[in-house]
């Protein structure tokens, strides 16, 4: 479509969080604008699972995942070795969820909603007065940039600075065969991870992450016997796709009058499944802030926002890299299953943060008795 010659909101990134920032900012009555080189649908090589408060904050933007004949998963299982521990989600379920199918689902909302949309569209700059887009200036109250973890938009705004910096890496595969559980799984291996959503009847989502750029899918079948097992007659029905998973925190999300989202404001590891519920949510808080005209309100909100996925990252990651401490967290969860039900509650914000400290000292005097 044409660039109009000026916006409320001119939103730089068409993937789910460009998307939910233009669908959050006409929720509050602004006229919004979005542009990306690109064409939908969008992918990405992510694990196309969507936790159950990544669902309630999809619905806050009218987004109901639910109808997208989505296969839902009830809770989270650990796998490492021959031991195994799962529970289900205090509330709800999640998603597992083609990533081409959610980006479309999100166009068709943005135009619901009457956000105007530039595709292939190339933005090369931005001004004092607005965005330089196709070779033209389109005037902009506002400028966001959704633009991804390499984002430009960051970099002109003068934004780069980083509290934290660390990348892994993911590799992607689509491959035919019923999801044996109705769980997500994640299996363990010393550095690495592999992640298996069902997202479908007879589809399930595979991603190995690392951090190795050179450790691919095809590499995995020694780390991950089990899982080996289970998909060693099943055809890949997508090629090997790579991207990478970043845990970076911003020293600020905006200036002026430009606020970033998504992973171009900072992202957390994959490891959480945190990702699309943190987007959604950054949107409905930028919207905010750009109602009472103070960016400062988003800055303070996004980081509130960043802290609980931020530590379930960490203490993940942790238990990653370290092979003797993970095998004592795994022999504690497979003896107190409860103490596992209850960190899963609180990776999706249901547990208190006394009730997580409780449950996390339980943990750590469980792990030293064994």
């Amino acid at each position: 479509m044409t660039l109009p010659r000026s916006t409320d909101v001119f939103v730089i990134g068409g993937g789910p969080a460009g998307l939910a920032a233009a669908i959050a900012a006409r929720q509050r009555g602004f006229d919004a604008t979005l542009a990306d080189c690109s064409i939908p649908p969008i992918d990405k090589a992510c694990g196309e699972g969507i936790m159950p408060d990544g669902l309630a904050a999809a619905q806050s933007l009218g987004i109901d995942l639910d109808a997208a004949g989505a296969r839902p998963f009830r809770g989270i299982r650990f796998c490492e070795g021959g031991a195994s521990v799962e529970a289900r989600f205090p509330k709800g379920h999640g998603l597992g969820l083609r990533r081409t199918t959610l980006h479309g689902m999100m166009v068709d909302r943005a135009a619901e909603a009457g956000v105007r949309m530039a595709w292939g569209a190339r933005v090369t700059g931005i001004t004092g007065e607005g965005v330089i887009a196709d070779g033209q200036l389109v005037g902009a109250r506002w400028i966001v940039g959704a633009d991804g973890g390499q984002s430009p938009v960051r970099r002109w705004a003068g934004l780069d600075a980083c509290e934290r910096d660390s990348r892994r890496f993911a590799f992607r595969r689509h491959y035919r065969i019923a999801p044996w559980s109705e769980f997500m799984e994640i299996h363990w291996s010393d550095g690495c991870q592999l992640y298996i959503t069902p997202v479908g009847a007879r589809e399930v989502c595979v991603v190995l992450i690392s951090r190795n750029p050179h450790l691919r899918l095809d590499d995995a079948p020694p780390h991950f016997p089990e899982a080996a097992r289970r998909l060693r007659s099943a055809a890949s029905t997508t090629l090997e796709r790579g991207g990478v998973s970043a845990s970076r925190r911003l020293k600020s999300v905006c200036r002026g009058r430009v606020a970033l989202v998504g992973d171009a404001s900072g992202s957390v590891d994959a490891i959480t499944g945190e990702g699309l519920c943190l987007l959604f949510q950054q949107a409905v808080a930028l919207a905010g802030a750009l109602e009472a005209a103070d960016l400062a309100l988003y800055q303070a909100e996004h980081r509130r926002i960043g802290k609980r996925p931020e530590f379930m990252a960490d203490l993940m990651l942790l238990l990653g890299g370290r092979g003797r401490l993970r095998h004592r967290a795994m022999r504690a969860f497979e003896g107190h299953p409860r103490l596992f039900a209850r960190m899963l509650a609180m990776q999706v914000g249901e547990l208190s943060p006394f009730d997580s400290l409780t449950n996390g000292l339980a943990l750590g005097w469980r792990m030293l008795t064994l």
